[in-house]
């Protein structure tokens, strides 16, 4: 791992509050950063950081010089992800504000500011739905599928012509699903659906996919924050532990010490049923292959998971029984 800073630097972590921002508040500060945080809201309380200061809604028009005094590098991870019950017309538009040009306007600002380095927040999904049976990596061409990703995808073109024309360095990180103690959405629900006994009709899937500990990637972003080889590149980054949906389950089960009701339905069956309910595209998360290669971070940051897929495994259920049972 990188060890090359040797004074304190000021850091500027966007969406500081939320499940990965807080996390890593506090990988920064442990680190010896004077870590400020950019929020929305100014009830928010993020005792990590050094520092609040609200900004409001992130987009086109925010006002970022106060959060930027000082600041030799940004982690921005403050954006917009999908709704279900958002209209698709108003999606689009929503996630082009704040996630395209949202971060623009930051890395512009960031520029005036006289800030080295801004790490910025993407998503595995710029390089699309599945990727079959090989790992995504950094050299393949970027197929972005739906609003959330084309956005990231263009706020990610966006910097580069920023960082091409002006001495603001950039790093882009691409994370698979993000996973941990605090974590919601999906995950969270697929938690309770186990606690709780329901059966579940996926045994029948064969797949990979590719996971990231909240620790695990709050450790990598502080590497990207500072190690001179990180300049200018894209990263993946995940636990180095692809596993099956229904070896999740399993796993998460014998966290929960319950037992794992998956049920062997036939794959187009389940297709069939969730086709019928609008809820197709959950199939697509649980069944498809999504596995990312991490030999770019290995090689030129020299970094490696300092968490086991079933540490952080275990530090979820735990969390889940605490807070949910």
């Amino acid at each position: 791992m990188w060890i090359g800073r040797t004074a304190m630097e000021r850091i500027l972590v966007t969406g500081a509050t939320g499940f990965i921002g807080s996390q890593l508040c506090r990988v920064l500060g442990n680190a010896g950063y004077e870590v400020v945080g950019a929020v929305r809201d100014s009830r928010s309380n993020q005792t990590s950081c050094s520092r609040l200061v609200r900004i409001g809604d992130v987009g086109p028009d925010t006002d970022w010089s106060e959060a930027l005094k000082e600041v030799s590098a940004v982690v921005h991870l403050a954006g917009h992800a999908h709704r279900m019950e958002e209209p698709p017309g108003q999606s689009a538009g929503i996630h082009e504000r704040v996630n395209t040009q949202g971060t623009l306007k930051l890395a512009s600002q960031a520029l005036d500011a006289g800030v080295r380095r801004l790490v910025f927040m993407s998503t595995v999904k710029v390089n699309g739905e599945t990727s079959g049976d090989r790992q995504f990596s950094e050299a393949d061409d970027p197929h972005p599928v739906g609003p959330y990703a084309t956005s990231k995808w263009r706020a990610e073109d966006g910097l580069k012509e920023i960082a091409a024309k002006s001495r603001l360095e950039i790093v882009v990180i691409r994370p698979p699903l993000v996973y941990g103690p605090g974590v919601r959405a999906n995950f969270l629900a697929l938690l309770r659906a186990v606690d709780r006994g329901v059966p579940l009709p996926l045994a029948c899937i064969e797949n990979k996919r590719s996971l990231v500990g909240v620790r695990n990637l709050a450790h990598m972003v502080e590497c990207c924050v500072s190690h001179p080889g990180a300049a200018g590149n894209v990263f993946f980054v995940s636990d180095e532990t692809d596993i099956s949906t229904p070896e999740l389950i399993r796993a998460i089960a014998r966290v929960l010490d319950r037992p794992a009701r998956l049920i062997p339905v036939p794959l187009w069956l389940v297709r069939g049923a969730l086709g019928l309910v609008g809820k197709s595209e959950s199939l697509k998360r649980l069944a498809l292959s999504l596995t990312v290669s991490t030999a770019t971070a290995r090689e030129v940051l020299q970094w490696t998971p300092r968490y086991s897929l079933s540490d952080e495994l275990n530090r979820t259920g735990q969390w889940y029984i605490k807070h949910f049972r």
